[in-house]
């Protein structure tokens, strides 16, 4: 099994995806050996089995380890960031307002980049209860903490903006925007991004979609964040329609992000693509649900699937890779002589290695060995590991 592990490493670009191997074989209840692979001390997406590895790095000394009983004011200093990090998370889940006032009393005294991750697992349970402290983070020695406390305030519905002066960001993205009417009989409200005139107004309109909040936009034409979802003219500009839906993904309301996601679902096609954006705050089913229809669906964009995050490993089956052309689409790239398509299909062999049950990894390498890859193929180690980790480690 080792030799299959360290393939699988090996052949993994960076440290997201060698997180992923790390993940996979956690959830068959495996850890790697620290030889082959040693998180950061920084790292924030590992399983929560190597916290003591983490914390074993960020130490001094190597010796010091997490207390076993709960995190609170007294013993706050007893924990390392990551056993931290995860007493906390589960805090917010079960007692969200105790975690809160630790925050409050003890994350001023952090340094800013683990403030910044403290105050990142607020959206864990985030409530209206949260906002006084998230206010308060308006003058944070950080900027990025307090961008990140606006936006975590705009999923509340709280307006970061006020004004609508010319100096005022919000009033000139609506500028980019244009209101206008549908339909004969029921007439309806469309918002379409307006025809830019140069790269400099593309590279403005982008930033301006970065920096601003979607409550604040939305109010900036009158209605809630999932009315202007609604009525956003997706397919108009493909540029404006992933900087939208990045803006859904890091500071709409919970129900701008499911209204944005169902809907383009509901339509399918390359609408739905879109989708991926809003991963890291979908639910399993509607995560699931996506990567289905676009296998089935829009084959031709199935690479797509590499870009997207949060996603669950170990439970992608075999009626989800055939029902749809997206097993004909791969194994035709693996036949062919295109260079740039083989590497593309390297990385959807990956996710795909991440995504499949032990069973459908297996069938997923026999197919691909029969359209003519190699069966020792280094895009086949991902693959190759997964079909080897069948049930799990009691």
């Amino acid at each position: 099994m080792r030799p299959l592990l360290r393939a699988a490493l090996k052949n993994t670009a960076d440290a997201r995806r060698k997180a992923r191997v790390a993940t996979l074989v956690a959830g068959r209840g495996y850890v790697l050996h620290p030889m082959d692979w040693m998180p950061s001390a920084s790292d924030q997406n590992s399983p929560d089995i190597y916290a003591p590895w983490i914390d074993w790095q960020a130490s001094v000394e190597g010796l010091k380890i997490a207390p076993q009983e709960q995190l609170t004011v007294q013993n706050w200093d007893d924990f390392y960031p990551a056993a931290r990090r995860i007493a906390l998370t589960e805090m917010r889940r079960r007692d969200p307002a105790t975690a809160r006032s630790l925050m409050e009393a003890k994350a001023p005294g952090e340094p800013a980049e683990v403030r910044l991750a403290l105050i990142e697992l607020m959206h864990f349970g985030l409530t209206p209860e949260d906002a006084p402290f998230l206010k308060s983070l308006a003058t944070d020695r950080s900027g990025k903490v307090q961008e990140l406390a606006s936006r975590l305030l705009a999923r509340l519905g709280e307006h970061g903006r006020v004004g609508g002066g010319a100096d005022d960001p919000v009033a000139e993205l609506a500028t980019f925007i244009a209101e206008g009417k549908s339909g004969f009989i029921r007439r309806r409200t469309t918002y379409t991004p307006a025809k830019l005139k140069s790269p400099a107004q593309e590279k403005r309109r982008a930033e301006l979609f970065e920096t601003c909040n979607l409550v604040d936009l939305a109010s900036r034409f009158g209605v809630s964040e999932p009315d202007f979802i609604a009525a956003w003219q997706f397919g108009a500009d493909n540029n404006a329609d992933i900087q939208i839906s990045r803006m859904v993904a890091a500071s709409g309301s919970d129900a701008a992000v499911t209204q944005m996601a169902d809907t383009l679902i509901a339509e399918g096609g390359k609408p739905a693509l879109f989708v991926l954006h809003l991963t890291p705050r979908l639910d399993s089913r509607r995560k699931r649900v996506l990567v289905r229809l676009i296998l089935k669906d829009t084959p031709q964009y199935v690479s797509t699937l590499t870009l997207a995050e949060g996603f669950e490993a170990n439970w992608l089956d075999w009626p989800d890779l055939t029902n749809g052309q997206s097993l004909a689409v791969l194994r035709s790239a693996v036949a062919g002589n295109d260079d740039a398509m083989k590497r593309t299909v390297d990385d959807l062999l990956e996710t795909l290695g991440f995504l499949a049950t032990a069973a459908t990894a297996e069938k997923l390498i026999e197919h691909v060995v029969a359209a003519g890859m190699p069966p020792a193929a280094a895009s086949l180690a991902f693959l190759r590991l997964n079909a080897a980790l069948t049930g799990t480690n009691p």
